[in-house]
């Protein structure tokens, strides 16, 4: 089934550049009576893209435990994006005990957050 939708988007590919738009749409209608679903889709991405997917659900995970009311409010960081100095931070132990202590900043002017171990 992967096979014949990368072969369909080639040939979609080739008949845009032709600009075949009859030929385009014949794909479209062949196309939709391929079953897709996420989990398939979610195979054909780049090695890449997998990848990237992974850091960004790790990070939103990470980012969700922290705590939302905690935080000290500090002058002590700079915001690289609004260059003000009215921050809070959170320091989190996010790798192993013998390791260095993870600190978030979130500045309280634009929203900017960074964070740097």
């Amino acid at each position: 089934m992967e096979d014949e939708v990368i072969r369909i988007a080639k040939k979609m590919d080739k008949m845009v550049q032709k600009k075949n738009a009859a030929g385009a749409l014949d794909l479209l209608k062949e196309l939709k009576n391929i079953p897709m679903t996420l989990e398939l889709l979610q195979e054909m991405a780049s090695d890449e893209l997998k990848e990237m997917r992974k850091n960004l659900t790790k990070e939103a995970i990470r980012e969700h435990q922290m705590a939302k009311t905690g935080g000290t409010q500090t002058d002590l960081f700079t915001c690289g994006k609004c260059k003000k100095k009215n921050c809070t931070y959170t320091q989190v132990q996010t790798r192993s005990a013998d390791e260095p202590m993870t600190t978030f900043v979130v500045c309280n002017e634009c929203g900017n957050r960074w964070k740097f171990c």
